[in-house]
């Protein structure tokens, strides 16, 4: 009879074991799933990546009309030439998704890769990079070279883009 009750014990103690194991694995599971969600939503790019023929469409159709800028765009936009090869570029990508994410429905932010879009960086005249290309709705474009710093950027921003 003892062995009997130590065998239910041990039969019963190995199931509760077995679910706890199942319950912690559906935890761990769960906690898993949330942390690649936030990781999702936290590399999110608001910066919008532009190949010559969405450049055509949204920015400038230099094609049709080489002499004139003639700004397509329904916001304003800020406008990075760079190269991924880049350190300043590299180390003002983040500021940009920052302000990208700041300035969300107020103007675009566009990256154009030089590498890969040498004509685009031809027609404009790109020789160094960074080079800022900032784009308001109506009058002529802005240029600014090098890895401007946040605040700078941000007046700019506000200045030229915004009218603030």
């Amino acid at each position: 009879m003892k062995r009997m009750i130590v065998a239910v014990a041990a039969i019963v103690f190995i199931a509760g074991c077995a679910a706890n194991a199942n319950n912690n694995v559906n935890r761990n599971e769960t906690s898993i799933n949330k942390m690649e969600n936030n990781n999702k939503e936290k590399k999110v790019m608001k910066t919008i990546m532009l190949t010559k023929e969405d450049f055509l469409k949204k920015v400038v159709d230099y094609e049709k009309d080489s002499e004139n800028w003639n700004y397509l765009g329904d916001k304003p936009a800020l406008i990075d030439f760079y190269a991924p090869w880049c350190g300043p570029c590299r180390s003002l990508a983040p500021v940009l998704e920052e302000l990208a994410a700041e300035y969300d429905g107020e103007i675009y932010i566009y990256k154009v890769n030089t590498d890969e879009e040498q004509e685009l960086a031809a027609v404009f005249g790109i020789r160094s990079i960074p080079t800022l290309v900032f784009a308001p709705m109506k009058g002529d474009p802005r240029i600014a070279q090098g890895a401007l710093p946040k605040a700078q950027l941000k007046k700019m921003i506000d200045e030229v883009l915004l009218n603030k």
